[in-house]
């Protein structure tokens, strides 16, 4: 019988490997390829694009990749990629000043 703190280790090793962050710049075909909602398309754009330079950050990577909005990249982050060790972090539209723009 498997001691208890052995099994509660093992579980919690699984467990962290599930949540394990992708850094997109060193990211392999396959690692991409297993994110839901990157196809081979987008994965062989992303490998193209940051073979000419790495990306810098995540709105480097929105004006680079074609067909990327905010929202997918909000889900990729949700499963662990990362730019430059960072998870997608929407920029605020609302104005420095504080006010709403009018409509």
């Amino acid at each position: 019988m498997i001691p208890k703190t052995t099994a509660v280790l093992v579980t919690g090793l699984f467990a962290g490997l599930c949540f394990a962050q992708i850094e997109l710049n060193q990211a392999t075909e396959i690692e991409l390829d297993g994110l839901k909602g990157i196809g081979p398309a987008t994965t062989r754009q992303v490998l193209a694009e940051r073979q000419k330079t790495p990306f810098k950050d995540w709105s480097d990577v929105l004006a680079r990749i074609r067909g990327l909005g905010a929202h997918k990249a909000a889900q990729l982050s949700d499963q662990g990629l990362r730019v430059q060790g960072e998870p997608f972090a929407p920029v605020s539209t609302i104005p420095e000043s504080g006010k709403q723009p009018r409509k």
